[in-house]
């Protein structure tokens, strides 16, 4: 499964940032179930990107 433009989009931005402040990107997955791109900052940072590109922080 191929991630949608909005989320590269997204997943660029959200990227950028973390590694401007200097934070660990640990993990990044995307589940095939929810189309939804999964990201793990540092220990504790936990990031959703939604196919429309919408980012999410739970």
């Amino acid at each position: 499964m191929e991630p949608t433009v909005q989320q590269l989009r997204s997943l660029y931005r959200v990227t950028v940032s973390a590694s401007n402040l200097l934070q660990a990107i640990n993990v990044v997955r995307m589940d095939e179930r929810t189309k939804r791109i999964y990201v793990l900052v540092g220990d504790t940072i936990q990031i959703e990107i939604y196919p429309n590109g919408e980012v999410h922080h739970p």
